[in-house]
C-alpha cells in the first residue's frame, strides 16, 4: 500500500502526472531512480510529447492568479438547509447524507430547481470585478446530480429540472468573453444517487470501505459506478466545453478510491494537455498538481503549490438561515495572509435554487474588488514573504526580477507615530512609496532609514486604506535579512 507520510509526499510532489500515475499503478514503486533522474526516463519524455506542458508550464497562470471563485450550486439549494422543518447544523450540500434522505425523495427536489435568475455574464463579471482570475464550479457534488447536460443518464439539470439549461456551457462562453479561467469540481467517488457510488461514514473521507448506504437504490458495484458514470462524465467535461475549459479539475472526498479506480481517470487527462488537477483524486492524495487545505490557512504555508478553499459564511451550498458572514476586512486579510505564504485563495459563493448569489456575498466581493483595484499589484504573481514569518503590523509579499526585488508591505495596523519598522531587513532601500502611487499626493518617496533593528519608514499619519495599506519597497538584488 502507498504510504502517505509527509516525507514521501514531499519527494513526489513535483513529479509529472505520468510519474505519479506510474507510482500509483505500481503500488508506490518509482521506476526512475529518483525525482531528478525521472525527467530523463524515456517513458517520461514520451509522455511530454503526447501530453504537452510540464507541471511548471501548466501551473504558470495559476501561480499568477492567486485569487479565484468557488461556486457550490446544486439541488441542495432547494431545501436550503432545512429538512422536514428541521434546520441542519451541517453544511448545506450534505443534507441528503445528514438526514439519510431516500434517493427517490431527494430526486424530487429537482422539480423545484428552476434557475430562472441565473445569468452567467453577471456571475463572471462579479468574479472579475472582485479581482478573481478563475472560477471553479460544482459540475457534480456528492448527491450525484449533474449540473450539466450529461448523456450518461437523465439525472442532470438539463433533463430533470424545469429550467432545461446547461449552466456550464453558458459559463464557458461568459468566461471566455471576459478573460476568466473556468474549472469544474467533480465528486468522483461519493455519489449518493447512482448505484455503487461511495457514501462516507458521516464525513470520514479516508474510509476505504465507503459503502455506508441507507437506501437499497444506492447498492451496487463501485467499480461499475466508476466505469459507467464517473469516467464517462469526466470525459464529457473535458470534451464538451471548448478550448481551455476546464482549466482545472477539482476532485473531492476520494473515499474508496483505490489505485485501480483512480487509474481509470488518468488517460482522460490527455484530452486537455494544459489541465491542472488538485490532489483529491486518489485516496492517498498522491496524484495532482497542488494541495488543498480547506477552511484553514496553514500557519507556515506548505511546500509546493497549494490553495486554501474557504466559505464566506459557514456553508458551501446555500442555506437560507446562515447569516454568519465574514467581514470584508477578514476576507482581504485572508487573501493577503495566503499570498504571503505562497498559496492561492479560492473563495466560495453558494447561489440559491433560482440562480442568485446572495446579496451579502455580492456586497463583500464588490468591496474586495475595490481594494484589489488599488492593491492588486501586491497580490498577483507574488511569491511568499522572504522573512518567513508574519509581522505584528501585517504581512509581506514579494516579486523578483533581473533588476532586483520588490517587497510589498501589507499594513493591517497603521502606526500612530508615523514610523514603521521592517525588522531584520538590511538592504538599502532604492525606492519606497505607497499604493496607489498617487494617494493624496504621496507619489513621492517615503523616507527609509537603516538601523540595527531593520529599516524604519516614515509614513503619513493617516492610513491609505482602512482594511490594509500597501507600501512598496524596491531593493537592488535579493533581500538581506538578519
Amino acid at each position: 500500500m502507498i504510504q502517505t507520510n509527509r516525507s514521501i509526499f514531499s519527494a513526489l510532489r513535483n513529479l509529472s502526472r505520468y510519474a505519479l500515475a506510474v507510482i500509483l499503478i505500481t503500488g508506490g514503486k518509482l521506476l526512475a531512480a529518483d525525482t531528478a533522474s525521472s525527467t530523463n526516463d524515456p517513458a517520461f519524455e514520451a509522455w511530454q510529447q503526447q501530453w504537452g506542458p510540464t507541471h511548471d508550464e501548466r501551473m504558470q497562470w495559476w501561480r499568477q492568479a492567486k485569487f479565484g471563485m468557488f461556486i457550490h450550486w446544486g439541488v441542495y439549494s432547494v431545501p436550503a438547509g432545512t429538512y422536514k422543518g428541521e434546520q441542519s447544523k451541517h453544511i448545506g450540500e450534505w443534507i441528503m447524507r445528514d438526514y439519510n434522505i431516500p434517493v427517490a425523495e431527494y430526486a424530487g427536489y429537482t422539480k423545484q430547481f428552476d434557475a430562472t435568475n441565473f445569468n452567467a455574464d453577471q456571475w463572471v463579471k462579479l468574479a472579475k470585478n472582485a479581482g478573481m482570475k478563475y472560477i471553479v464550479i460544482t459540475a457534480k457534488h456528492h448527491d450525484g446530480f449533474a449540473m450539466f447536460h450529461t448523456q450518461v443518464d437523465g439525472y442532470n439539470i438539463y433533463d430533470a429540472t424545469p429550467w432545461h439549461h446547461d449552466p456550464l456551457a453558458e459559463l464557458a462562453v461568459a468566461c471566455r468573453k471576459q478573460g476568466i479561467r473556468l474549472g469544474f469540481y467533480y465528486s468522483e467517488a461519493q455519489d449518493w444517487h447512482h448505484p455503487g457510488g461511495a457514501a462516507a461514514n458521516k464525513h470520514q473521507e479516508n474510509d476505504l470501505d465507503a459503502q455506508h448506504h441507507w437506501d437499497k437504490a444506492q447498492q451496487g458495484s463501485m467499480d461499475d459506478y466508476i466505469k459507467d458514470v464517473a469516467v464517462p462524465q469526466v470525459k464529457e467535461l473535458l470534451n464538451n466545453y471548448g478550448p481551455g475549459v476546464p482549466a482545472v479539475l477539482w476532485f473531492d472526498t476520494p473515499v474508496g478510491m483505490t489505485p485501480e479506480r483512480a487509474e481509470q481517470f488518468l488517460p482522460l487527462f490527455k484530452l486537455k494537455p494544459d489541465l491542472i488537477i488538485n490532489n483529491r483524486l486518489d485516496s492517498h492524495h498522491l496524484i495532482g498538481d497542488y494541495q488543498t487545505p480547506e477552511q484553514k490557512i496553514p500557519a507556515q504555508g506548505l511546500d509546493g503549490d497549494w490553495e486554501t478553499c474557504m466559505t464566506i459564511n459557514s456553508t458551501w451550498g446555500f442555506k437560507s438561515f446562515d447569516f454568519n458572514w465574514k467581514s470584508t476586512d477578514t476576507i482581504v486579510h485572508n487573501l493577503i495572509d495566503i499570498a504571503s505564504k505562497g498559496g492561492n485563495y479560492l473563495l466560495n459563493v453558494g447561489p440559491t435554487s433560482t440562480g442568485l448569489i446572495p446579496q451579502p456575498e455580492v456586497e463583500r466581493l464588490q468591496q474586495v474588488g475595490e481594494w484589489m483595484k488599488a492593491n492588486g499589484e501586491a497580490i498577483y504573481g507574488v511569491s511568499a514573504s522572504p522573512f518567513g514569518h508574519a509581522f505584528n503590523w501585517g504581512r509581506c509579499t514579494a516579486k523578483t526580477s533581473p533588476d532586483g526585488t520588490t517587497l510589498y508591505l501589507h499594513v493591517f495596523d497603521w502606526p500612530k507615530d508615523g514610523k514603521l519598522l521592517v525588522p531584520g531587513l538590511k538592504n538599502n532601500i532604492e525606492k519606497a512609496y505607497l499604493l496607489p502611487s498617487n494617494w493624496l499626493g504621496w507619489h513621492k518617496h517615503l523616507s527609509a532609514v537603516n538601523g540595527t533593528d531593520g529599516v524604519t519608514l516614515t509614513v503619513p499619519s493617516t492610513a491609505p486604506d482602512k482594511i490594509s495599506s500597501t507600501i512598496v519597497l524596491k531593493l537592488k538584488g535579493a533581500p538581506e535579512i538578519q
